[in-house]
This record gives structure tokens, sequence and C-alpha cells, in this order.
């Protein structure tokens, strides 16, 4: 376990981030007022989420002996997802009981005003048990996405 706290720090860290992005979303209006936007602006996440793994993976790379190579870059990213993919309940929770506990009813409302869904549609979709689903299966197959082409750059050849 010991050998892989940065891994676990930096996936709390993402998961931290992922936090203050939905504040920042929620305090935007992105999840009552402009919710008509949410599903455009929430993506600007993903620039933040590549720069964590590439700080992460710097980071780790710097406090390792070189070389670091492509496969140890990408079990480090991997075990980044894991964590982060963990922690995914634990932070769709507090986005819903804390950040944003309307957030479901608001985008039902909207989703069946539009005529994009069905109440029952909506329903079935914009729910916390789907939520926390969603967000640990796309955790981990974007962080595992990211670390593959992240690590090409942060890789380091032998000598």
């Amino acid at each position: 376990m010991k050998q892989y706290q940065q891994e676990i720090k930096w996936g709390v860290i993402f998961s931290i981030a992922m936090l203050v992005w939905m504040v920042i979303e929620r305090v935007a209006g992105l999840h009552d007022d402009m919710i008509d936007k949410h599903v455009i602006y929430t993506n600007g996440f993903a620039i933040v989420a590549i720069a964590v793994y590439v700080f992460a993976l710097r980071s780790i790379r710097n406090n390792r002996p070189a070389p670091y190579t492509y496969k140890e870059a990408f079990i480090s990213g991997v075990i980044i997802s894991l964590v982060v993919a963990v922690l995914s309940p634990l932070t769709q929770w507090i986005t819903h009981t804390f950040i944003t506990p309307n957030f479901f009813d608001n985008m039902i409302a909207y989703t069946v005003s539009s005529g994009q869904a069905t109440l029952e549609e909506a329903q079935a979709y914009f729910n916390f048990s789907s939520y926390v689903l969603q967000s640990v299966i796309f955790a981990f197959v974007m962080g595992v996405i990211t670390t593959a082409i992240v690590a090409i750059f942060i890789r380091q050849k032998p000598h």
C-alpha cells in the first residue's frame, strides 16, 4: 500500500477537484437557472481532469528513479483511476446531498419540459443510483483512456 501512496493522494486530489467543479457549476447556475446549458459546460471538467492526470503522473515520475517507463506510468494512472472510481459514490453523495440537493428534480423538470424525455424516462436516468453507477464506470474508463495518452508524454526512455 505504501508504494501506491502517491497514486492514492492524486486520486483524492482528483475527487476534490470534481467537488470544487460541482460547486462552481452550482454557483454559476448550471444546476438550476441555466440548467439548459449544463450539458455543454459540464464537459469543461475534461480540461481539469486531464490536467490533474498530467500533474499526477509528472509528480509520481519525479519521485521515482529514472527511467519511468510507459508501463509504470500507465499502472500509476490506472491506480489513480481506481481510487477515483472507488471514491465516486462518496463524491456523488456529497454533491447531491450538500452542494446541489435539487439537481435531480431540476434536471427531470427541464428534460421533461423541453421534450427530451418522458417523466418516467427522466426519473429513471436522473437519480442517485443511476449517477453513482455512471460515475464509477465513467471515472474508471475515462481515467484509463486519459492515462494511456498522458503516459506517452510522461514516460522516460531508458538511457
